[in-house]
């Protein structure tokens, strides 16, 4: 059976839940083929959500998906905006590629399979070439299935392009291209909340005020028990109303650790979760993520950990008073400055309503024990 929490693949449509406003605000946003930002922290269901609107409106839409993470140059991001188009929509194989071939004037398209799924796909071919060629293909191809489609382009890590060469110039070229295209709606989002903020809220830079934004707030914990009680219950299995408070208290309400938490807990219940499940539990998502945590934070300067050790002991705000300064060992106040916006570009820390914090609350309780080591 599947695990009745996903936290490693998409929703079914009875685990999917929690998000009712926002997907509407979405069917709202494209029904005019506008554009959208997609903002909130990490590990809140930013792609799931995605992945799920598509799935209710693929027969009204022509949704295409996707990730451009660790991509570093315009030739790649073509190459990836090729491989989703040719992959999106349903058709059959061979009709698909006859589609295709018709579709785009210079790019090749043949089929590929999966070795380890066995599924098979559309493969572009674009070896030779340039990304201009690939561009233009790419876009002409869209300008032409939206005179009979409505589409919805949604591209996540989309911070991404801040990475190109020349970025700026290739952001403009990007917006030039994109503002004039017609039943077309863009769903640009991304992981670094620091970066996503730059490009679209700066005024200097293209993307600024492209879309409408979306925001997504973290789930109620009400809203999270009933979920994490009534999953337990559909499977013969029980936990109280107490330890799910316990659960969404613990990794503050973050959907992925939420659903992580609680399927580790599930594993391991007979009949009834307890304490000790809990604890258990927990450790192994500390486990799990301490050798990510000591890479982020074996390069990081004695200042750099002293103002970590400032925030874990309940300090937010107020670094730069005298008596935080020598607690902490924190240098100057110029100094501190320097520290914070290297943790922020690391994103290690963030400013959450005027207060510096720790997002990750696993990474903020696994330093909490390391300091008290």
């Amino acid at each position: 059976m599947n695990s009745p929490f996903p936290y490693e693949r998409l929703p079914l449509k009875e685990e999917f839940f929690g998000r009712t406003q926002e997907l509407e605000k979405l069917s709202t946003i494209v029904k005019y083929s506008n554009n959208m930002l997609i903002h909130s922290k990490r590990r809140m269901g930013k792609s799931s959500l995605i992945k799920t609107f598509f799935e209710q409106n693929k027969d009204d839409y022509l949704c295409i998906y996707v990730d451009i993470f660790d991509i570093t140059s315009k030739e790649d991001f073509a190459q990836l905006l090729l491989k989703a188009l040719a992959n999106a929509g349903k058709f059959d194989l061979k009709t698909a590629i006859k589609n295709l071939t018709s579709l785009f004037k210079r790019v090749r398209v043949e089929p590929t399979i999966d070795p380890n799924s066995l599924e098979y796909s559309i493969k572009p071919i674009v070896a030779t070439l340039s990304f201009e060629e690939m561009f233009e293909d790419f876009f002409n191809s869209l300008n032409e299935l939206s005179k009979t489609n409505k589409i919805i382009l949604a591209i996540d890590e989309f911070q991404q392009i801040a990475e190109f060469k020349d970025s700026k110039m290739f952001q403009k070229r990007l917006r030039s291209v994109w503002q004039l295209q017609k039943s077309v709606s863009y769903c640009l989002f991304g992981s670094k909340m620091h970066l996503m903020n730059e490009l679209f809220e700066k005024r200097n830079l293209p993307f600024y005020k492209f879309g409408d934004a979306v925001y997504l707030p973290k789930i109620s914990t009400s809203d999270w028990v009933e979920y994490i009680c009534g999953r337990f219950e559909a499977t013969g299995k029980h936990i109280s109303k107490e330890l799910a408070e316990k659960i969404c208290r613990t990794v503050d309400n973050h959907s992925s650790y939420v659903q992580q938490l609680a399927w580790l807990i599930w594993i391991q219940t007979k009949e009834v979760a307890t304490d000790q499940n809990f604890e258990d539990a927990f450790q192994d998502i500390v486990d799990q993520n301490t050798p990510l945590f000591e890479k982020q934070t074996e390069s990081l300067t004695t200042y750099q950990m002293n103002f970590l050790r400032a925030i874990v002991n309940g300090v937010h705000k107020e670094f730069t008073t005298q008596e935080v300064l020598q607690k902490y060992q924190l240098g100057s106040s110029a100094n501190v400055s320097t520290v914070k916006r290297a943790l922020i570009k690391k994103e290690l820390i963030e400013t959450e309503k005027q207060q510096v914090i720790i997002p990750d609350p696993v990474m903020r309780i696994w330093l909490k024990r390391e300091f008290e080591q």
